[in-house]
């Protein structure tokens, strides 16, 4: 039987930020079904008697109910109407909740974005240029871009201290085979990003963990494991860090910064999330200019198809010696991409596409809690959470159990650092952890699905109760 028609209970309000009202609209019917204000099988209103209500025309709730559709949020039944559309099974889809990338813009055509900003890019630059060889760091509008990024966070940077670089994960690899000699000790928390530990191991160096405390690595150990050691190099990822979101006080920064610079060691500052984070300090960069390698990239803040990190060297430093490292494994950035990061940030659409991103990077959170609503749960506003496990849970066996009901996540061993025998300090809480990341979801409709299943697996108390 067709349940009651919903008539406008779940439709918001417009906002001059938010974007095309047809999006906006898109985006009033999301949160609804998220809510559970619109349910499966309720019929909508007809497209003129919204567009009179909402006081647009007609066109524009058309192409909202249009890409309601295409999202699988909405299923048209000719001349009975536009129905919520049930979720779609498909078995053979994995929701994945384990990889950290931003999540689609609220309020923005990305369509669009991406047709103009190649267009401007194109009026703006000699297409034989984009398609041919460049030197590694780029050229001077990128540095400028970078500069104007990085003003932010960071105050005034010299262009000359800026390079652009392929993602992150290039720049990681470039600076560790610079800054260290195959078999020399990294050293890190005792849980880091999982692309830190796999260059290390393809280039013969070791990460071995420095322990900390409620406020993030601890100064005092962090010296004496450098002596121990002879270590030179420290990485650190000091807001909402991956993997436990927690992000370093100020105090604790100008701390670490005096350790570093008394025993002149150099710190790889990866900073993808600092833009993410509400009220974040400044980056250790700022507190030791002359020891930080700090690295920010666009991949976990705006696309990850544009391919680009931007590096501040420490002052005084050269560069020849990371661009070398980065020459040998990749010859340069996309110079195609790279332009158009540029263009963006220079046209001031980088910094529009940021507030969407990050507005609907706060809505997931938002929304994950309150669907999670269990204790053991981390948070702190960027695009992905570290829930405990209930401790009748390991976390590889919840890994592949998850999998197996069509779910991606990714468990604290991921993100295990070596620990030192001699050192003893290390405590480990014993609970199992998951990293959910909440960006790959194509809406926040699918988001809560994964989400709700994945609370009926962390309740089930034996691995036999799970069922594919």
């Amino acid at each position: 039987m067709e349940k009651s028609t919903r008539t406008h209970d779940w439709v918001g309000q417009f906002t001059a930020n938010g974007g095309p009202r047809y999006l906006q609209i898109v985006g009033f019917m999301e949160q609804a079904i998220s809510d559970d204000r619109l349910k499966p099988g309720d019929r909508l209103p007809p497209q003129r008697q919204l567009a009179d209500r909402l006081g647009v025309d007609l066109t524009t709730v058309t192409r909202a109910y249009t890409e309601a559709r295409r999202r699988h949020l909405l299923e048209a039944r000719g001349a009975a109407g536009s129905f919520v559309a049930a979720p779609k099974v498909d078995l053979s889809q994995v929701l994945d909740l384990s990889m950290n990338i931003p999540p689609p813009p609220a309020g923005i055509d990305l369509d669009d974005l991406l047709r103009q900003g190649v267009s401007q890019v194109l009026i703006h630059s000699d297409a034989d240029l984009l398609m041919t060889y460049h030197l590694g760091g780029g050229s001077s509008a990128d540095r400028a871009a970078a500069a104007m990024w990085l003003r932010e966070p960071l105050g005034r940077v010299d262009e000359g201290r800026l390079l652009a670089c392929p993602g992150a994960q290039a720049a990681l690899a470039a600076l560790l085979l610079s800054q260290t000699r195959p078999g020399e000790v990294i050293l890190a928390e005792p849980l880091t990003y999982p692309g830190l530990l796999t260059a290390a191991a393809q280039l013969g160096r070791r990460v071995v963990a420095v322990d900390v405390d409620g406020e993030g690595m601890r100064p005092d150990l962090l010296a004496t494991m450098a002596r121990r050691h002879q270590a030179r190099l420290v990485y650190l990822n000091p807001t909402l860090q991956n993997p436990t979101t927690h992000t370093m006080p100020a105090a604790r920064r100008a701390e670490i910064a005096a350790v570093v610079a008394r025993l002149d060691l150099r710190v790889i500052e990866d900073d993808p999330y600092w833009r993410f984070a509400a009220h974040a300090p400044r980056p250790l960069a700022y507190y030791a200019p002359r020891h930080v390698f700090h690295v920010s990239t666009l991949s976990k803040c705006l696309l990850p198809g544009l391919r680009t990190a931007y590096v501040v060297m420490p002052e005084g430093q050269g560069q020849e010696e990371v661009l070398g490292a980065l020459r040998s494994f990749v010859l340069m950035s996309t110079p195609l991409m790279t332009a158009l990061a540029t263009q963006w940030i220079h046209d001031g659409t980088a910094a529009a596409l940021l507030d969407g991103i990050r507005n609907e990077a706060w809505a997931r959170q938002e929304l994950a809690l309150r669907t999670l609503g269990e204790p053991g749960l981390a948070g702190g506003g960027g695009i992905h959470l570290w829930k405990a496990l209930p401790t009748h849970w390991r976390g590889q066996d919840f890994v592949l159990k998850a999998r197996q009901a069509g779910l991606n996540v990714v468990s604290h061993s991921s993100f295990s650092v070596e620990q030192d025998p001699q050192a003893g300090e290390y405590r480990d809480s014993g609970a199992a952890h998951i990293r959910i990341s909440l960006g790959r979801s194509r809406s926040r409709f699918e988001l809560v699905n994964a989400l709700r299943r994945l609370t009926e697996l962390t309740r089930r108390r034996s691995v036999r109760e799970v069922v594919v």
